[in-house]
This record gives structure tokens, sequence and C-alpha cells, in this order.
């Protein structure tokens, strides 16, 4: 029996809750707050569409911001068909039995894997075995990889949220299996699933370790001429700047300022993709 009276216990519950949403509030603040303050100073128009010069210790970093666009966008247009496909035959094929419980342990494993593995494995694979070299489209199958189980479990949740009642309603109406996934049961989940490419936009564009392998390099005045060309990106730029640069006091500033261009950067696609998400939703809801 319990000590404690109902009410008290469901306010020390919600004392929690709340204490935990403040303390994620203020981390993010903290961090928000850190690179902005460091970052802005050097922000100017010149330094958004300007190339690298003088061992990048002056100039702009547009060819950066042009390859993160690059691979992040690459990426989640090879993961997400793949990722959704995948998560449509789980859930609305395949014969629920060991088969499937191997699928899905296998994704949650993929999940967990560091991403210095995938850039190793990019490296032998895309590389090195099918002789693509170190380029951009190496890194948009490696990011994609990287990614693509944490969209499988994204849309794997939404479309098994969606009621049975629907796809009953439908096959009754006298539309095929095929036509109640397309018009019924993907719309109606599509918000999930952009949840999904949410948090798969964020981590393919801060990623640094299978790019390091594959696509980026540490030093280039211009921009990426096709998917076969080397292409500088933000993450690994902040990373060359911070530990391998020559003159520490000038580039320390442009890490920051690459930095803080990374973050607007993800809010803005993030942004995007919550808007289409919440429109989805006003359509479907």
């Amino acid at each position: 029996m319990s000590i404690l009276k109902p009410k008290t216990t469901q306010a020390i519950g919600f004392g929690v809750l709340i204490a935990c949403i403040i303390i994620t509030i203020l981390f993010l603040g903290s961090l928000l707050y850190f690179i902005t303050s460091r970052g802005i100073g050097i922000m100017s128009w010149q330094f958004l569409t300007d190339v690298p010069r003088k061992a990048m210790t002056e100039g702009g970093v547009a060819p950066a911001i042009v390859g993160t666009l690059y691979l992040t966008i690459g990426a989640v247009l090879i993961a997400l068909p793949l990722g959704l496909i995948t998560a449509i035959y789980i859930t609305e094929y395949a014969i629920k039995g060991v088969i499937i419980n191997i699928i899905r342990l296998s994704v949650n494993n993929l999940s967990g894997v560091p991403s210095v593995v995938f850039g190793l494995f990019g490296l032998a694979l895309f590389v090195k075995y099918m002789g693509l070299n170190v380029c951009i489209l190496s890194g948009c199958l490696t990011l994609a990889i990287l990614i693509l189980p944490g969209i499988i479990s994204a849309s794997y949740e939404a479309i098994v949220a969606v009621p049975q009642s629907m796809r009953e309603a439908s096959l009754a109406l006298g539309a095929t299996k095929w036509q109640t996934i397309k018009k019924i049961v993907v719309p109606t989940a599509l918000p999930g699933i952009m949840t999904g490419v949410i948090l798969a936009v964020g981590r393919a564009a801060g990623e640094t370790a299978p790019i390091l392998f594959t696509a980026a390099t540490f030093y280039m005045r211009g921009f990426p001429n096709g998917p076969m060309s080397e292409t500088l990106a933000l993450p690994y730029h902040i990373y060359a700047l911070m530990t391998e640069g020559t003159h520490p006091d000038k580039q320390r500033a442009i890490a920051y300022g690459c930095a803080f261009v990374l973050l607007i950067l993800v809010m803005a696609v993030s942004a995007l993709a919550i808007y289409l998400r919440q429109r989805q939703r006003r359509k479907y809801g």
C-alpha cells in the first residue's frame, strides 16, 4: 500500500517532469548561447559567399555550406525511400515471425553502431571496392546507411499507429492493398515519418567521421563540380580548423562561425520539415 496520497504522488511526478524540462531547456539554451556568442561576430555576407583564402585564415565558407547541403540532401533522398519501403514491407506484407523479429533487431542494433564504423565501412565498400574514390556520392551513400535505421524505426512506428479500421474501410470500398497503403496509410503516417526525417537531417548534417573517410577534403578553394568531386563540409571544416590549423588565433573564430552556420542550417532544414509535417497533419488530421 502506498504511503503517499495519489494527489501527492501526482504532484511529485509533475514536479520531476517540469524539472527535467527546465534542465533540458537550460542545456539547449547554454549550447545556443555558447555557439552564437562566439560565432555571430564573424558573420558577414562575404563569410557566407566567399571561398577560403590564405590557408583558411581569411575568406568564407561557401564551399563548405554547399558541400554540407549536397551530402545531407543526398543522404536523405537515398535513405528515405529505402527506409519507407522497408517499413511498409515489415508492417503490411511480411508474415509475423522470426524473420521480422530478426529484421527489427538488426535495425535497432544498427542504430547503436558508432558513426566511425559506418565511415570505415563506406571507405572499404564505396571508396575502395566499388572504386568511387573520395567524393560526394560516396559520402551520401555512407550517410544514407547511417541514418537509415532511424528512418525505418520512425516510419514503422508511424505506420503501425494508423488505425486498422482505416485500412478495413478502404478495402471494403474496393481498393486494393497497395492503393490502401498509397492513398490512406502513408499519407496518414506522414507526420510521424517526417519526424524521423527531421532527426535524420540533423544527424547527417552534423556527422564528421563518415565523411572524413569518404567525401571531405581538408582544403579547396572552389565549389564541388559534381557527385564525383571531393567537397568541403562544415563538420569536417570545424574539426580541421580546431585541430590542424596553422594559425589557431584566426582559425578559431572561423571555426565558431562555421558551427553557428551549421546550427542555423540544421534548424532551417528542420523547420521546413516541421512545417511540412504540420501541414500534412492538418490535411489528414
